[in-house]
């Protein structure tokens, strides 16, 4: 079976963070075509409904929705989670994040470095929050979206929000290896409580824009772009092929929970299959350590909806 295969999933609902751009999009455009209702979670309400506009000219009877999601203040996400207007939710994917160039560490509302805030932090109070909804939902799916970029990293759990050292790009990387290892912890923990729920992490690969089918206005690639980015095209793909781990995530039954997935030819560019994560990524004491610290920094935890919000 592979992502193409036409699968459908009349009648069930999924969320897509950072659905107007990106991978995101082309998560939310493919899984569009399988007949489910995909519900747009942006910061931009306005990027949103551009994004649902060129999907609907794309996908023939698209049922689009759209909520105002910002990953980075915390206190906006039960309002977000009400939105949604839905007693069940069959996945959620959660891909939204920001990769910061400046050498200025910045910070989200509740003071947290906007990396880690944004990346992960927000992702697992989001997936508190809509526990209720996922766990109403026969088959429910999270799919936590890695990066390539997190071999490379370890966590530091003295300094992980680089209070003390902070470099952007090993800052992000650290982001995305904190979401991974949550993905694979909240699957040790679904499985101990029982839970039909699945927790599935993915990744894109390599995955450049100048690679990307253009999608105007949203994204339009120039020829000299296109060009350029030839030569790379041997060992990366476009934002549309990176897509691909995710909806296979979602929607194929026979991939099952703590299971990473990504693209066939080195991890970078390719057909989705089945990965051996490297061990740093599914450590179960690193994992649990960073858990307890996400709880306390964000006031939730997935299996005790009694904490309180920040």
């Amino acid at each position: 079976m592979t992502w193409q295969s036409g699968l459908r999933a009349d009648g069930k609902t999924f969320l897509v963070t950072g659905a107007n751009a990106g991978i995101g999009y082309f998560a939310a455009e493919q899984l569009a075509a399988s007949g489910a209702t995909v519900v747009l979670g942006c910061r931009d309400t306005g990027k949103a409904e551009l994004a649902m506009r060129v999907i609907r000219e794309r996908v023939e009877g698209a049922r689009l929705r759209r909520v105002r999601l910002d990953l980075s203040d915390l206190s906006s996400l039960p309002a977000t989670v009400d939105a949604l207007g839905v007693d069940s939710l069959d996945a959620v994917v959660l891909n939204a994040g920001i990769l910061l160039s400046g050498p200025e560490r910045r910070v989200s509302p509740q003071g947290h470095e906007l990396m880690f805030a944004t990346n992960h932090l927000g992702h697992f109070a989001l997936v508190a929050h809509l526990a209720p909804m996922l766990t109403a939902a026969v088959g429910s799916r999270v799919i936590t979206v890695g990066s390539f970029a997190a071999r490379s990293e370890r966590l530091d759990l003295s300094d992980l929000q680089s209070e003390h050292d902070y470099r952007s790009k090993r800052s992000y990387g650290r982001s995305k290896l904190a979401q991974m290892l949550f993905g694979f912890e909240l699957d040790r923990r679904l499985r101990a409580r029982g839970s039909a729920t699945a927790s599935i992490v993915v990744h894109p690969g390599g995955a450049l824009d100048a690679l990307t089918p253009a999608r105007p206005p949203l994204f339009t690639p120039t020829t000299a772009q296109r060009l350029r980015a030839l030569p790379a095209n041997i060992v990366l793909h476009g934002k549309h092929s990176g897509a691909h781990p995710i909806v296979r995530a979602v929607l194929d039954t026979e991939i099952t929970s703590g299971q990473l997935w990504g693209p066939r030819v080195f991890g970078l560019r390719g057909q989705p299959h089945h990965e051996t994560p490297h061990p740093h990524m599914t450590d179960p004491d690193t994992a649990a350590k960073l858990w307890t610290a996400g709880s306390a920094l964000t006031g939730v935890d997935p299996f005790d909806r009694a904490t309180s919000a920040p």
